[in-house]
């Protein structure tokens, strides 16, 4: 219901290649640092989204999405489902086209504000291990 194979499709291929992800730091063990490594190797450019603003697979980070001072194309939810909805709402404000929320991360609400404000949108599923499927 929240990452139909249509919308994955569409965002991995032809939303666009910026990709903000929140949640990105230099942890090599989180999760997010390993997806968005996998996003550059499939062409994607990466900006890490995180208070600590650090640089990560040699790309500038911000401290939030409203500091990037460029527009991003997707933007890859890497918080708890609590928090989550907040970006969401970032990534509406700032002109996104699409918001991806990670595995485990789900936000009904978040999903019905995103999607009503235009934006496509999928919960629960990872670009990491879909992207390679396409």
């Amino acid at each position: 219901m929240y990452g139909d194979a249509a919308t994955v499709r569409k965002i991995l291929t032809g939303t666009g290649d910026t990709w903000a992800v929140v949640g990105l730091s230099n942890n090599r063990s989180r999760a997010a640092y390993g997806v968005a490594a996998t996003l550059q190797r499939f062409g994607k450019r990466i900006v890490p989204v995180h208070p600590l603003a650090e640089t990560v697979h040699g790309e500038q980070g911000y401290a939030s999405l409203k500091d990037i001072p460029f527009p991003v194309d997707v933007v890859d939810v890497f918080v708890n489902s609590a928090l989550a909805g907040e970006v969401a709402d970032e990534a509406v404000a700032v002109g996104a086209k699409a918001v991806w929320f990670q595995l485990g991360v789900i936000d009904e609400a978040a999903y019905e504000r995103t999607r009503t404000a235009g934006l496509d949108m999928v919960m629960d599923r990872c670009p990491a291990i879909e992207i390679p499927q396409l």
